[in-house]
């Protein structure tokens, strides 16, 4: 997967992901990691997300995580988590974060 983001955090990102279906529409799981590249609040460098998401019969549960210690550069001690709204196809991401003071 890949993605470009826009708005506090601008970058971009790459990622893995894998996935399981069943016979039972609208239920499935999957897992990825994915590495962004970018600027957060002037602030550039890298880090992880993990992703974690199962669907049962159509009920979404999500949880996208800042992997801890992940963040190089100016990123450094970044902690957070990503949430994702899918909006008549588009899906638009909000990014809730903790950046240390800069020393």
């Amino acid at each position: 997967m890949a993605k470009t983001f826009s708005g506090d955090l601008q970058g971009t990102s790459n990622g893995e992901m894998l996935t399981a279906t069943t016979p039972v529409k609208g239920s499935a799981g999957y897992v990825a990691i994915e590495r962004v590249s970018g600027t957060l609040q002037g602030r550039s460098g890298t880090f992880a997300l993990h992703h974690m998401g199962t669907m049962n019969r159509g009920a979404l549960q999500l949880t996208i995580t800042v992997v801890p210690d992940s963040g190089t550069g100016d990123l450094v001690g970044l902690a957070g988590a990503l949430d994702i709204k899918i909006v008549d196809g588009q899906h638009l991401y909000t990014i809730d974060y903790v950046l240390p003071e800069k020393e």
